[in-house]
């Protein structure tokens, strides 16, 4: 059986963040999120009870008016996720905030009308729906006002402290810093010592902070944890049951989305969750792309003969290209793509990576990697089975020679299928050095720990937001 929705079975379950479909999310999000779907939802439908009072039953239940509100509240999370209204970096700016708020109702009430003039029958009626717009306004402010008040209070933050030094350590206060929407706040980390780190001075200091700030949680981020580990004082904290004992390398996959490969040692791969794949798992996504794949070419047949017209006329040569690629298990296979480049594009310098603002791009080969029409081909692949929807991008096997040797764990990736798309593609920009193929790589090593159809869906759609906003990474 695929589980789309799995949650934490660690000390991680009484923390400020939650798995669903194999992704982290802070719960403090969740919170928001649900309560903003409860607040749409109850606006139309006080909307219709206000209009129609006691035919409200019969509005509701006779002419689908409870789906009809389920449609709208659907539409209205789409436009707030769109809008970013659930990105915690746009909650600073508290005009910009209340600006894209705003919008949602303009563009639902747009959007409502020119469903009313195309579908007769989707409207309420009597106005229903406009009460209900002018609820929902002052709600989603009241709300958003509540939910930031309600996110400042110190008796819903954590409070956290981090056992180590150096640089892995440092990155994981930046990263909890970072992400305010955690409600987690350092209250003390090992690097605050001076002199020399024994196992007495950071145990007293451990104890100290401990009592002083009521600490909830300590994330271990030692690099060498022979001389200077309190592992007594570690253990009376789990005992006590107060206190949540943590791995570093766990939580700055949550906080990150990757999986660092600095100091990752065989032994976590090993024991940790995920990295393995059931035969159900692969069947039904092998399913999934058969029948996506099928879809997409149907959808991509009438622009087909169109690309190839401009690539042809842009730049003397073929529309399409193959070049070798490697998928699952190490294997080679040929990628086809529209061509992009001038046909004599590595002649002289041989495989290389493409820069941004590469001179052998095309015009028109430009306009179809900013818009990824250039891996339409690419469903051919998905069809054969060489590649999936979502997974690592297909590297050349010269620059796999080359990385293997460059970045440990490089080949885990190759355990799955590669793909058009993916998380690494979606959170990190398109990359033309070995430090860029190593941040990648630490995104797809969370994505194949995480696998899942309902992570796929996701990374999927925020494709879609990605390529026609042109937002985020590419």
């Amino acid at each position: 059986m695929v589980w789309l929705f799995s949650r934490e079975t660690t000390d991680l379950e009484t923390g400020p963040v939650i798995r669903l479909f194999k992704i982290y999310y802070p719960i403090r999000t969740l919170i928001l999120v649900v309560g903003e779907i409860v607040i749409v939802g109850v606006s139309f439908l006080l909307g219709t009870m206000l209009r129609y009072r006691e035919d409200s039953y019969l509005v509701l239940n006779f002419e689908y008016g409870y789906y009809k509100i389920i449609a709208v509240t659907a539409l209205v999370v789409l436009l707030a996720h769109w809008f970013d209204l659930y990105n915690p970096a746009s909650f600073d700016d508290k005009g910009e905030l209340y600006f894209r708020l705003l919008l949602i109702p303009g563009l639902l009430s747009l959007g409502l009308a020119v469903a009313a003039v195309a579908f007769h029958g989707f409207m309420l009626g009597n106005s229903s729906f406009l009460l209900g717009l002018t609820i929902l306004t002052l709600a989603l402010l009241a709300w958003r006002s509540a939910y930031s008040w309600l996110a400042r209070q110190p008796y819903l933050r954590e409070r956290v402290y981090i056992l180590g030094t150096g640089d892995r350590a440092q990155r994981l206060i930046d990263g909890l810093q970072a992400r305010s929407e955690l409600g987690v706040d350092v209250v003390g980390w090992t690097g605050e010592i001076d002199g020399v780190l024994t196992r007495d001075r950071v145990a007293s200091h451990l104890r100290q902070v401990s009592e002083d700030q009521s600490v909830h949680r300590v994330i271990v981020a030692m690099q060498d944890r022979r001389d200077a580990m309190p592992m007594g004082e570690l253990l009376q904290l789990r005992l006590q049951g107060a206190v949540h004992i943590e791995e570093a390398t766990s939580w700055l996959e949550k906080i990150s989305g990757k999986i660092e490969v600095e100091q990752l040692y065989p032994s976590w791969i090993i024991f940790a969750k995920g990295f393995r794949f059931s035969e159900s798992f692969r069947l039904v996504r092998r399913l999934v792309n058969l029948t996506a794949g099928l879809i997409g070419l149907v959808l991509a047949a009438p622009l087909l003969p169109f690309i190839v017209i401009a690539v042809m006329t842009d730049s003397p040569g073929p529309a399409l290209y193959r070049q070798k690629r490697v998928g699952r298990g190490g294997k080679t296979f040929y990628c086809y793509k529209f061509r992009t480049m001038r046909q004599d594009a590595e002649a002289d310098i041989g495989p290389t990576w493409a820069d941004d603002d590469d001179p052998r791009i095309t015009r028109i080969g430009r306009f179809l990697r900013l818009t990824r029409l250039d891996e339409i081909p690419q469903l051919w692949c998905v069809l054969k089975g060489d590649m999936a929807f979502v997974g690592p991008r297909p590297e050349r096997p010269e620059f796999v020679e080359w990385l293997t040797r460059e970045i440990p764990y490089y080949g885990v990736r190759h355990l799955v299928r590669p793909g058009i798309t993916g998380w690494a593609q979606i959170q990190y920009k398109y990359g033309n050095t070995v430090q860029d193929a190593k941040e990648k790589l630490q995104y797809d090593l969370f994505y194949i720990k995480n696998a899942s159809i309902g992570l796929d869906v996701f990374i999927m759609f925020q494709t879609i937001k990605i390529v026609l906003l042109h937002r985020g990474a590419r």
